[in-house]
């Protein structure tokens, strides 16, 4: 990411060696981007509006009432709600290499606004599941869809360009629903307390854990478990988790794989194939390589090293 931010170096000044803070504003939210270029320890921070903050180079170590400690580092971000405090250690910062990360602010009432519509999608009949963007503070590691809208979001405010609102608008409107997503879905797959298991899609997804290598789990059979049609259970799953009924099977089926790969070396890949529900050992190495960038047998290579 840190190759985005050419424009913003030529242009931006440094008044300290801590938390340097550049602003480049929008109509519906504003961008921050830190840098630290020394080591520090304990620097306080908070905003007085809902962020999302993301790491571009270096490493933070984070601390946030109410989730344990953690290292923070490019790829990941954070979502924090309004007001609240997060302290910062930075063990590695240097002047030749500084640790950066960005914090973009979104008004609230855009938020609001994103949020209705989000619940007027996913909506379902009878069922009186909404989503917002609560109080509690989100970890996301590894979210491709979150890290790719954060660097376009990141060029399109750093770059000038004549539809430079509109298309940080339509953006942000896409972040909030991604977060949206991110949290249904972490929290229907979770199924805290069993919360999720009277309605449609926690069904369906109970469903799916207990029956997970049954090989003949189709989308027509859980829309029947949902009791919609195909086309709109598709429609719904998808909005309301980001993923895709198909995607979100195979991809359960990968980790289930890679837990029999790690307990089970004996297993041929094909025998590995089967136990974890897929037919033919072809699909099962075509949806592995793309789910875990690497081919089963790498995997095993990597683990038994």
């Amino acid at each position: 990411m840190s190759h985005l931010l050419n424009h913003h170096k030529s242009h931006r000044k440094l008044s300290t060696l801590v938390e340097n803070r550049t602003t480049y504003n929008a109509e519906y939210a504003e961008l921050n981007i830190y840098e630290t270029h020394a080591f520090a320890e304990k620097v306080a921070l908070k905003f007085d509006f809902p962020i999302i903050a993301s790491m571009l180079t270096g490493k933070k170590v984070m601390h946030i009432d109410g989730i344990p400690s953690f290292d923070f580092f490019p790829g990941e971000s954070v979502v924090m709600p309004t007001n609240k405090e997060m302290i910062i250690d930075f063990p590695i910062a240097t002047e030749n290499d500084p640790t950066q990360c960005l914090a973009l602010g979104i008004d609230t009432n855009k938020i609001e606004e994103v949020v209705e519509s989000f619940n007027r999608i996913v909506s379902i009949e009878n069922e009186n599941n909404t989503w917002d963007l609560d109080a509690n503070t989100s970890h996301l590691i590894n979210n491709t869809d979150v890290n790719h809208l954060v660097e376009r979001l990141t060029y399109t405010f750093t770059n000038n360009n004549k539809s430079k609102d509109v298309l940080l608008d339509l953006m942000i409107q896409e972040l909030i629903v991604r977060l949206l997503q991110t949290k249904a879905k972490s929290l229907i797959l979770a199924n805290l307390d069993q919360i999720f298991n009277d309605t449609r899609i926690g069904s369906v997804i109970k469903f799916i854990k207990e029956n997970l290598t049954n090989k003949d789990i189709t989308v027509d059979l859980l829309a029947k478990k949902a009791y919609m049609s195909t086309s709109h259970f598709h429609k719904q799953f998808k909005n309301t988790l980001g993923i895709s009924p198909i995607d979100y099977i195979n991809s359960e089926k990968i980790k289930f794989s890679k837990k029999l790969i790690k307990e089970s070396k004996d297993f041929r890949m094909s025998e590995i194939a089967f136990k974890s529900g897929f037919n033919n050992t072809s699909y099962f190495n075509r949806q592995f390589k793309k789910m875990e960038l690497m081919t089963p047998q790498q995997f095993k290579m990597s683990i038994t090293k």
